[in-house]
């Protein structure tokens, strides 16, 4: 778990986390654990990895859930986000965090390679907010992870997941407009280089990853985690239809 929450501010409050068995979505469904949620993951495959962070969500003495869901099956994304509001008895936060990172030149892009990327990050986030609508009331958030490559592209090889990423800017800012008069709140987090196992601050572009930084660091998944905390707490009522970059200064 992160360092002991003081403020249990989330207590009563019920989420899901999709791609929660790893990195920044493990970091993030810990840190709503510890400061009060009971917390869902969804995970592809690795059901131990997944176990694992339910485990941790039970020692500090909520309730956990794991769930096998891809994000790009409408079907199985949208029974995840009602078997967690069943599970618990409600569903206050979904933060869409399940990703992947297609990487090459545009011109060997695939159809599946687009189908699967757009099923993720824009058709899977789509259909888990809307699935989680019918759950929420006041105070409900929907939280979605993007990326800095949204809004800044330094370098080539990304065009389609900067595209995807992208698309949660305009999501965002509509659903905020739709859902604003239910006390219900809807932003993205743009995180830059951060330490995962997919893009570990030792691996060998993590030197050209750092120097797209203002601060010349990576961040950490705690650092990402920290920020949808923020969000998903009372402090963040009245921040809505934002993109909040969490990127060590990547898009200056």
């Amino acid at each position: 778990m992160p360092e002991t929450e003081s403020r249990q501010d989330l207590k009563g409050k019920a989420a899901l986390v999709t791609g929660g068995s790893r990195g920044i979505g493990a970091a993030i469904a810990l840190r709503l654990a510890a400061r009060g949620a009971d917390v869902a993951v969804t995970y592809a495959a690795n059901a131990t990895r997944a176990d694992s962070v339910i485990a941790e969500i039970k020692a500090a003495g909520r309730s956990g859930l794991a769930i096998q869901a891809d994000s790009a099956d409408p079907r199985a994304i949208t029974a995840a986000v009602n078997t967690a509001a069943e599970t618990f008895g409600r569903l206050d936060i979904l933060v869409n965090n399940a990703g992947i990172f297609p990487y090459g030149p545009p011109e060997t892009v695939t159809m599946d390679e687009i189908d699967r990327t757009i099923g993720i990050h824009v058709k899977g986030v789509f259909i888990a907010s809307q699935a989680a609508l019918s759950h929420m009331g006041e105070g409900g958030r929907i939280i979605s992870i993007g990326s800095c490559f949204a809004q800044h592209v330094p370098h080539g090889g990304v065009t389609l997941y900067a595209m995807s990423k992208s698309a949660l800017i305009g999501f965002t800012k509509g659903l905020a407009r739709d859902v604003g008069a239910r006390g219900i709140t809807v932003n993205v987090v743009d995180p830059g280089p951060t330490d995962t196992d997919m893009n570990p601050a030792d691996g060998p572009d993590a030197d050209h990853g750092r120097a797209l930084t203002a601060l010349g660091s990576y961040g950490s998944p705690d650092d990402i985690a920290a920020m949808v905390a923020h969000l998903a707490g009372p402090e963040g009522w009245y921040v809505t239809g934002a993109s909040l970059a969490v990127d060590g200064g990547s898009n200056t």
